[in-house]
């Protein structure tokens, strides 16, 4: 892309994180996402889902982790598949209690995504 003076975006960089997941290349798809701070782009859920599957893919364990502390820190909250990805990845490296952390997070995460859809269907359900 840079070769054909085209700047890439945090689409292209997501689709080239994917591929590189989809390869078992963990090692490229995480220097794509550091690519992305050089950029000057933000990565997003996105990004940082498909970097934390292709750690699970490479059974990297550790940085599938680092990545969801990262992703904490830089307020970009991971989406359920980001963590089922890093759940999976614990159970790789054989790493279950890391795995069971995560599982509670997930939980917790879940909650307060549909807490506004139980509330919205308790409401309808009294109103009848």
């Amino acid at each position: 892309m840079r070769e054909a003076n085209l700047k890439p975006s945090v689409i292209s960089y997501c689709s080239g994180i994917s591929a590189c997941g989809n390869g078992k290349q963990w090692q490229k798809a995480l220097a794509l996402l550091r690519e992305m701070f050089e950029a000057k782009l933000v990565p997003n859920v996105v990004s940082y889902t498909a970097c934390v599957g292709a750690c699970e893919e490479g059974k990297q364990w550790q940085r599938a982790l680092a990545l969801l502390t990262e992703m904490c820190e830089v307020k970009v909250e991971p989406c359920v598949i980001c963590y089922s990805s890093g759940t999976r990845a614990c159970e790789n490296g054989k790493q279950w209690q890391r795995g069971l952390v995560l599982l509670g997070e997930m939980a917790r995460y879940s909650q307060r995504q549909l807490q506004p859809w139980y509330e919205y269907m308790y409401k309808r359900a009294w109103e009848g």
